[in-house]
């Protein structure tokens, strides 16, 4: 004989029906208990007594009644946010599994110009081969915690540093310093004697993620030093971008020299709207790795994505 622990009554108390949360919601929402008993196809009374029923079993106030009138307290409009956001999430797992029993939703957090660049032109294929599965993106720069963001794995740029997380690594990055020919041809560098070291006179692009980028090229090729670059205000000119695809386009405009990856803009060297000042490429420890969570290892959408990923890159 199986044996189900009993459930405890704190634990009844803090997950109310399903019914009273509906309730409560559209009640919120429209600010009427008339006009959520018309969207929930109930009475009035109804919906005024799951109201009530809610509030009692959370001995909280969660409206103001005033009259025929209501308004959420403080506390009702924190909770409000919270329950919309639960059963949102509830419906649409319900739409997907009725829509699509046999396949699955896949939310990847990408680096915006990674997404766009890499992994879309490439993306058909694997809805082409996975057509049961739904993929939804969300694009991510800065750290986040996966037990708190509806994100079943990311794609990163870093070290395989993350806990309680697997990270399969993807590739390499190397990074070139790209101008417009525009501003090439201005700044003369065709005539340069030493060409790397003439970029340090040229505005310089600066990627908010990547901080110390421009330091370590010039380390890396002994164009100047940590010490003269802080006192050097030629090293500290220049605009500075959140995204690699506005700085992109900043160059692309002539707006100064950036250090871009070399796989990102490959558009753009083709195309002759950007220009590699000097082919001494810097690479770096860090790469790109698909992060995925322990708890989700198994979730059949993210071993198919994992297994496609492997056989693009494998055969690139």
């Amino acid at each position: 004989m199986n044996y189900q622990p009993k459930e405890s009554p704190q634990s009844k108390r803090l997950l109310p029906s399903t019914s009273m949360l509906a309730a409560f919601d559209a009640a919120a929402r429209t600010g009427s208990f008339t006009a959520a008993s018309k969207e929930l196809a109930l009475t009035q009374g109804a919906i005024s007594r799951q109201v009530n029923a809610l509030e009692l079993q959370l001995s909280v106030n969660l409206f103001h009644r005033n009259k025929q009138n209501i308004t959420l307290t403080e506390v009702g409009k924190s909770y409000a946010k919270e329950v919309n956001s639960a059963l949102s999430h509830i419906r649409s797992a319900t739409l997907n599994i009725m829509t699509n029993p046999d396949g699955g939703t896949l939310n990847i957090a990408i680096l915006p110009m990674f997404g766009s660049r890499w992994l879309m032109p490439r993306l058909a294929d694997f809805l082409a081969k996975h057509p049961q599965i739904t993929i939804n993106t969300v694009s991510k720069l800065s750290p986040f915690d996966f037990a708190h963001e509806d994100v079943h794995c990311a794609i990163h740029f870093g070290k395989a540093d993350w806990s309680e997380a697997n990270s399969t690594f993807l590739m390499a990055e190397e990074t070139v310093p790209v101008c417009s020919p525009t501003l090439f041809k201005k700044a003369e560098l065709a005539q340069a004697d030493n060409v790397c070291a003439n970029v340090i006179n040229l505005p310089l692009l600066h990627i908010s993620t990547r901080p110390e980028a421009w330091q370590q090229w010039f380390n890396e090729h002994n164009v100047i030093s940590k010490t003269q670059s802080q006192s050097n205000s030629k090293a500290k000119q220049g605009m500075h971008f959140e995204q690699f695809s506005i700085a992109t386009n900043a160059a692309v405009a002539g707006l100064g020299v950036a250090l871009l990856p070399r796989f990102l803009i490959e558009n753009e060297l083709k195309r002759g709207e950007l220009q590699i000042i000097c082919n001494t490429p810097q690479a770096t420890d860090n790469g790109y790795y698909l992060v995925t969570p322990n708890d989700k290892l198994s979730y059949p959408p993210i071993l198919a994505f994992t297994s496609w990923l492997s056989e693009v890159l494998a055969s690139e």
